[in-house]
């Protein structure tokens, strides 16, 4: 069963622009319909996952979705929304770039071929390798005016730092795919972010002035923090969905701590939670904004969308190590990769493994790691009850560090009052 999905996307705000007859359109028949990604690296990350979410809706709603991984546009670069020319690819290093993308997009699509509305990813280098440059300024550049590329939002805020003239010819190639899957594959439907909008209207005028078929589109708002920072990113960079590059238990965490002015309208966005849901809970955490309420629940769902249900509970786990109650017993059932990844950002310490073996003065050691600056310092904390070995608060009689106190053989948990943790590692 087909349905318009587009109400549901103006009540979870994921609607900005759309091309009149685009909702009679979802509501007449299945239609196909297409978003881009950019294979600038190996994995996407947490900025993609709208138009992965839009797909997402698109296939749920009984339509066709088209995942088009920009192979041939990736050589050249998208102008918008930046400020300097990107560095182009070569063919090995996007080939790999698409692989992996690849692969990601299969966990949140049906493929299934039996389905008719499979999901079906394409390269546009596919239809691009071949086509020389003088077939394409004698049949498509000639649609398209120069006062009209002109006019773009994303060329002009580039013309103040410069613009080559391969970027100012990326909305004319994007506007080709358009055509081209129009033509070859019956796509009528292309969407994006905000910022696409004026390279997907030139896909829809370049299928109006060739005489093709109809052609739909729709913009989704761009995602900004509530503090004004770019959603995605954090002091060590983007989030990823590759787990090599951010950790399930890392990822699990951005999403804990979204600023209570976000988390309403991200768990909107990036959620199939019904409404109703999503209202019951916001009032829930309305009436105690201290359990988080909202961010658990927004943390779970993309966790276990974008990981597994597996890495959604050692997520879960590992949290309660650093922030909540859990024991040394919890901290002590890590193996070593899990350890590390829970241990990221913590700040590290060396000492000699070999030193521990007839044991070492806590206190003296604490002081010589720079844990804490003085003996005097150290001493007193230990007596105030506020040092912790492996999340075992120390008392003032204990004061030797030993072997015993190895996880994974090589590491120690040192807590210091209530919220600083450091990592000791032992070589």
């Amino acid at each position: 069963m087909i349905k318009n999905f587009i109400p549901e996307l103006q009540q979870r705000g994921l609607l900005q622009d759309i091309i009149p007859g685009t909702e009679e359109q979802l509501a007449k028949e299945m239609t196909s319909g297409y978003v881009g990604f950019d294979p600038t690296a190996d994995s996407l990350h947490i900025g993609s996952m709208l138009p992965i979410i839009l797909l997402m809706h698109l296939q749920r709603a009984g339509h066709k979705p088209y995942a088009l991984i920009g192979g041939a546009t990736g050589m050249i670069g998208d102008p918008t929304g930046k400020s300097a020319e990107r560095n182009l690819l070569d063919q090995d290093t996007l080939q790999h770039n698409i692989n992996g993308i690849r692969k990601q997009l299969q966990k949140f699509l049906d493929f299934d071929e039996s389905k008719p509305n499979k999901a079906e990813l394409i390269n546009n280098y596919d239809w691009l390798k071949d086509y020389t440059f003088l077939d394409f300024i004698r049949d498509i550049g000639k649609h398209i005016t120069v006062n009209y590329m002109l006019s773009k939002d994303s060329v002009q805020k580039r013309l103040e730092y410069g613009l080559s003239f391969t970027e100012f010819t990326y909305q004319l190639i994007q506007g080709y795919d358009f055509y081209y899957l129009n033509t070859h594959k019956n796509i009528k439907l292309q969407f994006g972010g905000a910022d696409q909008w004026g390279n997907i209207v030139t896909g829809t005028e370049l299928i109006r002035r060739k005489g093709g078929n109809e052609a739909f589109a729709f913009t989704c708002p761009l995602l900004k923090k509530s503090d004004g920072g770019k959603f995605g990113k954090t002091e060590s960079g983007n989030i990823w969905l590759d787990r090599e590059k951010t950790s399930p238990y890392r990822f699990y965490q951005y999403w804990l701590n979204v600023a209570d002015a976000d988390v309403a309208n991200l768990i909107r966005i990036f959620t199939f939670l019904p409404l109703e849901e999503i209202g019951a809970l916001e009032k829930e955490h309305m009436a105690d904004p201290g359990r988080r309420v909202l961010q658990r629940r927004l943390a779970e769902e993309i966790t276990r969308m974008v990981h597994s249900e597996e890495d959604l509970k050692f997520a879960q786990q590992a949290s309660g190590i650093l922030f909540g109650k859990d024991t040394n017993e919890a901290l002590g059932a890590l193996d070593e990769r899990q350890l590390l990844e829970v241990m990221e950002g913590v700040p590290q310490v060396t000492y000699s493994r070999d030193a521990l073996k007839e044991g070492v003065d806590l206190i003296q050691f604490l002081s010589e790691t720079g844990i804490f600056s003085s003996k005097g310092e150290a001493r007193k904390m230990i007596q105030n009850g506020g040092v912790g070995l492996n999340k075992t608060k120390i008392g003032a009689s204990e004061n030797l560090l030993n072997e015993s106190y190895l996880l994974n053989g090589k590491y120690t948990l040192i807590q210091k009052g209530k919220k600083d943790y450091y990592l000791a590692i032992f070589e």
